[in-house]
Order: C-alpha cells, then sequence, then structure tokens
C-alpha cells in the first residue's frame, strides 16, 4: 500500500486534498445563502435560518452565536450592525446549524438504499512538473456506498475524520489510490 505524499508539489504539481474537494462539493450541495453576511441580505438571510424556532436559536447558541436575544432583535430590526467578529461568529453558526440540519438528507441522498453514488476524481494538475518527472494519472471514477462516516465528519467540521473517511473509501482503487490523495475535483451528485 502507497505512503501518504510527503512533499506535494516539489517539483510543481498543483491541487488539493481530496478530502477538501469533497468538503466542498457537499457545501455546494447544502445550499448555503451566496449573499455575503457583510451585506444586509446576507445577514437577514441567515439570522432569519439561525432564530426562526427556538430549536434553531439553541442550535445557534451551541454553535458559537451567544449573544443576546436583546442585540439579535436589535439586528434584525436594523437598529444596530453587528461587529466584524460577530458576523464571522453569525457566518460560522449559520453553516456549523446549516450541514448538521442538512447531513440527514444528504446522507440519505448519497447512500441511495445501499446503491451508492457515482464519484469521478479528477487527478492533479502536472502541467508545471518537468517532462521526465510526470507520471501517467487518469481520471477515475468510483461507486462510493457508505457516506456515513464521510458526511459526520463533514457535519461536525473534522478535518482528519473527514481525510480518514475519504481515504478509507478510494482505497478501493487498489495499489494506485495514493496517487489520488491530491486532485483538482472530485465529482458526485446527490
Amino acid at each position: 500500500m502507497p505512503e501518504r505524499t510527503q512533499e506535494f508539489g516539489r517539483y510543481g504539481a498543483r491541487g488539493i486534498k481530496g478530502y477538501e474537494a469533497v468538503a466542498r462539493r457537499l457545501d455546494v450541495l447544502a445550499g448555503f445563502v451566496v449573499t455575503p453576511v457583510t451585506t444586509r441580505r446576507g445577514l437577514l438571510a441567515r439570522l432569519h435560518y439561525l432564530t426562526r424556532t427556538p430549536h434553531a436559536r439553541k442550535a445557534a447558541r451551541a454553535a458559537g452565536l451567544t449573544v443576546t436575544d436583546r442585540t439579535l432583535k436589535a439586528w434584525l430590526d436594523g437598529r444596530r450592525s453587528p461587529s466584524k467578529k460577530n458576523l464571522e461568529r453569525v457566518e460560522t453558526a449559520y453553516r456549523t446549524v446549516r450541514r448538521h440540519n442538512v447531513a440527514r438528507y444528504l446522507l440519505g441522498r448519497l447512500n441511495r438504499e445501499g446503491r451508492g453514488t457515482r464519484v469521478e476524481i479528477h487527478p492533479l494538475n502536472q502541467s508545471q512538473v518537468p517532462r521526465p518527472r510526470q507520471r501517467v494519472v487518469e481520471f477515475r471514477a468510483l461507486n462510493i456506498r457508505r457516506w456515513d462516516r464521510i458526511v459526520a465528519a463533514w457535519a461536525a467540521d473534522d478535518v482528519q475524520a473527514l481525510d480518514d473517511a475519504w481515504v478509507d473509501q478510494i482505497v478501493d482503487l487498489g495499489s494506485q489510490w495514493g496517487q489520488y490523495e491530491y486532485v483538482t475535483n472530485v465529482g458526485f451528485a446527490a
């Protein structure tokens, strides 16, 4: 079994870790609010999402949004604006709560009652690597049937667990799995 890459990019290869590409794709599937939190519309969308029910408020507080109800009401009414630090807290709490709420739905869609989801793995970019050091790394497709650990790690924002879960899945590529530790893109749909 190949070892993990120690000096990625030493000869000019470019790419990102496979689990980062998976997390980005799951974020796209989660459907976050696109408008930035720094605009009034973006802030209101996030605050409404985090405060519409008592359960949502409790989840927001658990995710780190610890301002008083009075302050939240002032933000919603437009009487006050949150500081830069509080804007970051609102964004972090929103993403955490949204991931948690969407995780169960995504898991069902990705597992598809045991049939799994086809994943396309686009290899790393070697255009800047000198010709004698380039290796043949081709586009691969893989069917992942068990998404439980990947989605749970993504929802918890646990980078190490997500990396371990992703590597456990790409080992199914056989002895070449180490060539796909770094990729340009990972594509799948739910």
